[in-house]
């Protein structure tokens, strides 16, 4: 089921019988035909564990799904919203950004200390990104927000990309991903760039990155 960019703030989704998706409640901005709007305890197909450890630590956004035959609209809060389609790749994208995605795609939870141990828990406490983010695996398409609109920037094999941890989005594909800094005596009397710290991602994919260091 691939969404409709009605514009840069709002795309649209055909719900037909015996399909299912799912999106960030309260994003339903419009609707015709016959849709029914429930909530979601699981967030998709294999969710379950994962939401019980981010409503532990106060991340989990909330979702609904969507059923039915007709066509809805999604859009929120006025953000920017890129659509990515994914084939049988690995989406990694921090929960509050996703706006609405395919029932067809497997839900998940990563626990950020179990890629970078320590640095990975660190890098979510630096960057405000929690500790936890959302995976959406599988064949479809999922809306993620941004603030400003967002360019795919692709990752190669010896060519790691750096990314300000507060302008990045996503990134699918096979990728690594650690904080690294580069703290000098001029970051800690405050006459640095204020670039202390950066998101390095080596491997194979993309990163999608906002035009903004603004958090949704």
């Amino acid at each position: 089921m691939a969404f409709t960019v009605l514009n840069s703030r709002m795309v649209q989704a055909r719900v037909a019988p015996g399909t299912t998706l799912f999106s960030q409640r309260g994003a339903m901005l419009a609707y015709t035909g016959e849709v029914r709007f429930t909530p979601s305890i699981t967030g998709g197909q294999g969710g379950v564990r994962g939401m019980i450890g981010r409503r532990v630590t106060g991340e989990a956004t909330p979702l609904m799904t969507v059923e039915g035959d007709g066509t809805v609209m999604f859009g929120h809060g006025g953000h920017h919203v890129q659509v990515i389609d994914l084939w049988g790749e690995t989406l990694h994208v921090e929960a509050d950004r996703v706006l609405a995605f395919d029932g067809t795609l497997r839900q998940g939870t990563v626990f950020l200390g179990s890629q970078g141990g320590v640095m990975g828990v660190v890098r979510g406490q630096m960057t405000g990104q929690g500790l936890f983010t959302t995976t959406l695996e599988g064949n479809g398409s999922a809306a993620v927000l941004a603030h400003g609109g967002v360019i795919e920037l692709p990752v190669v094999p010896g060519r790691p990309v750096h990314v300000d941890p507060q302008a990045y989005v996503a990134h699918r594909g096979e990728i690594r991903t650690r904080l690294s800094t580069a703290l000098g005596w001029r970051d800690m009397v405050g006459r640095g760039s204020g670039e202390a710290f950066q998101l390095e991602l080596s491997g194979t994919g993309t990163v999608y990155v906002q035009a903004s260091e603004e958090k949704l």
